[in-house]
């Protein structure tokens, strides 16, 4: 008895081809997964590490601070001079003309709640720390910030008035969560 088998088109097993094909994918697949697995450890490791995401944000609870005083925190290295105005020194930035300043920037840009002025305390002339967060300090000609080290002189709105310091304090991104309290970054 004589046995038959089909032979498909140019003598390649249909069957066989699908076989074969399903060999590559799933050698493929495997390929594939095994090389993310083997890169996931370096990839992951390029994720800020946990003390760097604790420094990102912080917040601050304004509660002790009373009318007209200042405090420092530290935030991402750099200090954040939070100030609760009075309401003159409010009147004081809000009653300038825009068009005397070197930075021309309205108060109320620089401000979420009138009464608390946050900015990072860093001179942009050369990164000194400027004085007038204590009692006592030296608050320069417009009742605002001073830094000694080279004459440079900010109002009640951390903005440049004199002296070679080109851009107003760097007000950093902050919101209220509550009444008292405010996240920074």
């Amino acid at each position: 008895m004589a046995e038959t088998t089909h032979q498909a088109p140019h003598g390649h097993d249909g069957e066989g081809q699908t076989r074969r094909d399903f060999i590559y994918l799933a050698a493929a697949a495997t390929g594939a997964v095994g090389a993310a697995a083997a890169i996931w450890p370096f990839i992951d490791s390029m994720n800020p590490a946990a003390d760097t995401l604790a420094l990102a944000s912080t917040e601050v609870d304004l509660t002790p601070i009373a009318e007209g005083q200042a405090i420092t925190i530290t935030w991402r290295g750099k200090p954040v001079f939070i100030r609760h105005r009075t309401a003159e020194e409010i009147e004081a930035a809000r009653s300038v003309n825009l068009a005397e300043l070197v930075d021309p920037q309205p108060d109320e840009e620089r401000v979420v709640e009138p009464q608390w002025l946050v900015m990072v305390g860093v001179c942009t002339h050369l990164g000194c720390v400027p004085l007038g967060q204590k009692t006592g300090d030296a608050k320069g000609d417009y009742g605002g910030w001073f830094c000694p080290c080279h004459g440079s002189h900010y109002d009640t709105s951390g903005r440049i008035r004199r002296g070679p310091a080109p851009a107003n304090l760097v007000v950093p991104e902050y919101e209220f969560l509550s009444e008292s309290r405010i996240r920074i970054g």
